[in-house]
């Protein structure tokens, strides 16, 4: 593993309109690039994620997996906005001194779009054999898809729409009023963890067969799940990125959705879960429906959203299935 820091000594200017001083990449590098420069995997992170796959996908990127690091030159840029190390709300604003904090300003998917597109060419990859990404992952590499569609070769979304729903917006919306009350972060996580698995799951992990009348493991459940991200990420980042996701709409400027997903020349594969809340397998079928060519895949799982973190093994022989049917 590679991690650096990509310092942008230029100004940003974001789709809102405002400006950033200056842009930050962290990013994680694996393998190396080959002579042809055709063997690069890309890969997006999702909303609370960070630019080393290998924390959060271990089951697919490393030697001898899906994604071998031997193979393949594999990057994850860390995305604008979080609190991993590219510039977002806990950076110095080199105007002021201070932390951005709440004053950060207004980021969206194209915007992290762009941030990608100002990396790739300083590492100077001019095609990308593979882009994938789940979630918010997943919109990004649909959003990038469009804004350069001959740059990719294969792109392969994960649980992601291409356009965030009233149902989505709403949820996160949810989760930023309770990040303004005490415990904030902690009481949001535990709202984002209801859209995030399914009854089933909860259900089957977290039901207490004795006679107890409190103290559920349900709720212990929740309470730890909001504990542990208030310890690793910050309420503004999760702010700002949440409403980067809902910004996300392909069709925006470009003739509505439909002509949007028209302009992809990759091959797809759209990976969808069945028990998925949150990005229900409706919004992966449109997407495959509107591409020329594109594949749709619905895996089984009962982690609901969270299956494209969890089923490690399903996903990878669903890409490398997928994979074969293009030599």
């Amino acid at each position: 593993m590679k991690q650096n820091i990509f310092k942008y000594n230029k100004l940003f200017r974001l789709e809102s309109g405002s400006v950033l001083p200056e842009l930050r990449i962290c990013y994680t590098a694996y393998g190396k690039m080959n002579s042809t420069k055709d063997n690069v995997v890309w890969i997006m992170h999702a909303l609370t994620g960070n630019s080393d796959p290998v924390q959060w996908w271990e089951g697919l990127v490393g030697n001898g997996k899906l994604f071998d690091t031997e193979k393949y030159f594999i990057v994850c840029a860390n995305n604008i906005g979080s609190c991993y190390g590219s510039t977002g709300p806990e950076s110095i604003n080199p105007e002021t001194g201070n932390k951005y904090g709440k004053h950060f300003p207004f980021v969206t998917v194209r915007d992290i779009v762009s941030s990608n597109e100002i990396l790739r060419k300083h590492l100077g990859i001019n095609n990308i054999f593979l882009l994938t990404g789940g979630s918010l992952g997943g919109q990004i590499c649909l959003e990038w898809s469009i804004t350069k569609p001959e740059l990719f070769s294969i792109v392969v979304p994960l649980a992601a729409n291409s356009r965030h729903s009233a149902w989505g917006i709403a949820f996160n919306e949810t989760q930023r009023m309770a990040l303004a009350c005490k415990n904030g972060i902690e009481t949001a996580r535990a709202v984002a963890m209801l859209s995030y698995r399914c009854y089933k799951i909860f259900e089957n992990t977290q039901t207490n067969n004795d006679n107890r009348i409190d103290d559920f493991s349900a709720s212990s459940y929740q309470r730890y799940q909001g504990l542990k991200l208030r310890k690793r990420f910050s309420k503004y980042s999760y702010y700002v990125l949440s409403k980067a996701m809902d910004s996300h709409n392909i069709g925006r400027g470009r003739g509505g959705i439909i002509k949007a997903l028209n302009r992809i020349k990759a091959k797809v594969l759209i990976i969808g879960i069945k028990s998925d809340l949150l990005f229900p397998v409706s919004e992966q079928k449109f997407i495959a429906d509107n591409i020329h060519g594109a594949k749709l895949k619905i895996i089984d799982s009962d982690y609901g959203h969270d299956g494209f973190l969890v089923e490690h093994s399903t996903i990878a022989k669903t890409i490398s299935n997928f994979l074969k049917t293009l030599k």
